[in-house]
């Protein structure tokens, strides 16, 4: 069964919204294709695939209100740069009466996985992200859905900011590219059958 259930209790008037797909990222056209900003490249995909646009929000994001056959849920692309994500999907998930944190899924980039890889998980650590960390402390835990794209780890820890910011090679690129689109695959699979499900045809290859 999918993460979005049919005959869930509506926990807001109108169309329940059961899933926020949240992508991590910088604003600004500086941090574009940078290995921080693979989560919002996974949110533009999958507003391309949808044909929907997002559109600046009240609660410091671009939003889009999807409804795909029987599944209605949001996409959203925080403003608020990476090290505070969380003032945005705090307000966002009680907006939308999104009360259960399985229900939150979160895209961003992994250190600790090689450049182009791609796994889902749900809860865990943070690994020093601080964009996972700011999440949790506005979501009250670290349960939530992730989907993980590998950038690597940097030559150093004094050199994870150049790493995660700057620009990355046209042979990495390529690998980050091909991981976005597996990772916009991989939204899916939780949004329609479930993170378990997601977890064993992601993670297996």
């Amino acid at each position: 069964m999918g993460l979005l259930r049919r005959g869930s209790r509506p926990e807001r008037r109108g169309t329940p919204f059961s899933a926020l797909v949240v992508g991590v990222g910088n604003p600004g056209t500086e941090y574009d294709r940078t290995r921080h900003n693979v989560g919002f490249e996974v949110i533009d995909a999958l507003a391309a695939q949808l044909r929907i646009t997002l559109k600046a929000g009240r609660d410091k994001c671009l939003l889009a209100e999807v409804h795909d056959g029987a599944l209605h849920y949001l996409l959203a692309k925080p403003m608020t740069y990476v090290n505070n994500t969380g003032q945005a999907v705090g307000p966002l998930a009680r907006r939308y009466g999104i009360s259960e944190v399985e229900r939150v899924i979160v895209v961003h980039d992994e250190l600790d996985l090689p450049p182009g890889s791609v796994r889902v998980k749900v809860g865990g650590g943070l690994a020093g992200h601080n964009g996972l960390r700011s999440i949790t402390q506005h979501l009250k835990s670290q349960d939530f859905v992730r989907v993980r794209i590998g950038v690597g780890k940097p030559a150093s820890k004094e050199r994870g900011a150049d790493h995660v910011l700057g620009r990355v090679p046209v042979s990495e690129r390529q690998l980050l590219d091909e991981a976005v689109q597996r990772a916009t695959e991989a939204v899916l699979l939780v949004l329609r059958h479930g993170a378990d499900t997601a977890m064993q045809q992601v993670n297996a290859s």
